[in-house]
């Protein structure tokens, strides 16, 4: 197959480039915004320094079969709500414009922060309720794609928390697993908000590239949840992360400075069991362990 991946060099995108550049002619497109080329060593494709929010992508590219759009600015942080749009939102609706004239399959990156404070498990139809600017965009990616669900294929895979190998590069916006673990090996008391009961759905990035890759024979559009199914407790990942280790730190408790923060996410994982015929096979323990020997 013929396979254009937008945001290539970033965490996610370099893990599904270096996944499938085995059997297929793969380009991959970034701004290196947040991503990074380092990500992609042994990467044997097409690598464009370029950004999908200016490019002409028409002109660029012919007779792609398969489209993944990872590219956006990931950073829940980021206040500015015009850049936010700007980047994430009308970048994609340039990559669903190119889709569409190509009648490419499009599977794209959306995120489990439009349900918020929501109810968990959460689901795809419930209602969304984003809570801050990284979030409402992809919310307004996921309405768009709707739009066309009935001319091409087009699958938004609702992310939730991600962590595993080429994460490094974003810097803050890593994943907690990441950013604790990097405080524990350098020998630092891991810092998390009161009183650690906070939860999570992580999922390891082995398994969200076998989610990703699945999208491409989805039985029909739509947008599908891409967690575990399981929520973990911050206190929880650091007792695990001190097992794997081998050390014994214990937890820093403070203040949570946010007035937006999901206090836990959990997927309900049975339309990505019917859409993509995908379970999650690493659990937080064996992601973790499988991670951290990884050295990346």
């Amino acid at each position: 197959m013929k396979i254009l991946i937008t945001g290539g060099a970033g965490f996610i995108g370099s893990n599904l480039s270096l996944t499938l550049q085995k059997d297929n002619n793969i380009t991959v497109i970034d701004s290196l915004l947040s991503g990074n080329t380092k990500n992609l060593e042994g990467f044997k494709g097409n690598l464009i320094i370029d950004d999908i929010t200016s490019m002409n992508l028409l002109k660029s590219f012919k007779d792609i079969d398969v489209i993944f759009h990872q590219a956006a600015i990931t950073d829940t942080t980021v206040s500015d709500e015009k850049k936010m749009m700007e980047v994430n939102l009308g970048g994609f609706k340039r990559v669903l414009d190119f889709a569409l004239r190509e009648k490419a399959t499009l599977v794209y990156a959306s995120s489990a922060g439009v349900y918020g404070n929501g109810a968990s498990p959460m689901r795809e139809d419930q209602k969304p309720s984003p809570q801050n600017a990284y979030a409402r965009s992809k919310l307004l990616m996921d309405e768009e794609a709707i739009k066309y669900k009935d001319k091409i294929r087009i699958v938004g895979l609702r992310y939730f928390n991600v962590y595993g190998s080429r994460e490094k590069y974003k810097k803050k916006a890593a994943s907690m697993i990441y950013q604790l673990a990097q405080q524990m090996k350098a020998s630092k008391n891991p810092r998390i908000f009161k009183y650690g009961d906070q939860s999570r759905d992580f999922i390891y990035v082995k398994d969200v590239v076998d989610a990703t890759i699945r999208a491409i024979k989805a039985r029909e559009s739509g947008i599908v949840n891409v967690g575990t199914g399981i929520a973990t407790t911050f206190n929880k990942i650091i007792e695990i992360l001190n097992e794997v280790l081998g050390t014994s730190y214990e937890p820093d408790y403070f203040d949570n400075p946010y007035s937006f923060y999901q206090n836990e996410t959990r997927a309900d994982t049975e339309r990505a069991a019917e859409l993509l015929g995908f379970k999650a096979r690493y659990s937080i323990e064996e992601g973790i362990r499988d991670y951290l020997s990884s050295n990346k």
